[in-house]
């Protein structure tokens, strides 16, 4: 899987499309590994664009939560934006909204790190 990236001073957006699941979880979590390392305390701030993503299954859910937990060790910030009514679903059904920051749009994300 190719994440698009898009970076606005220190806030990298990374835009994701298809599915994340058993198939795609793993290349997932290799394009996302190398701007995880960089997402810390001072560092750069991620977006994760999840307008493009049709269907997470739990073991994309599992790629997220080590990817926040990174983060957090690190002092790091991330956030998913955009997901459409079926994922969203998904996020607040397993309550995964409450891990992982989730904004309506990349812009809102943006202006949330930005501010």
């Amino acid at each position: 899987m190719d994440l698009t990236e898009n970076r606005n001073g220190s806030v990298v957006t990374l835009g994701a499309s298809g599915r994340i699941d058993h198939q795609t979880a793993d290349a997932f979590q290799q394009a996302l590994d190398p701007y995880l390392g960089d997402c810390k305390e001072g560092g750069d701030k991620l977006v994760l664009d999840f307008s493009g993503v049709n269907y997470v299954s739990s073991v994309g859910l599992r790629v997220l939560l080590m990817a926040s937990k990174k983060t957090k060790a690190q002092k790091g910030q991330i956030c998913d934006a955009g997901m459409q009514p079926t994922v969203g679903e998904v996020f607040r059904i397993s309550r995964f909204d409450t891990i992982l920051p989730a904004y309506d749009t990349v812009d809102d994300a943006v202006a949330a790190f930005s501010g």
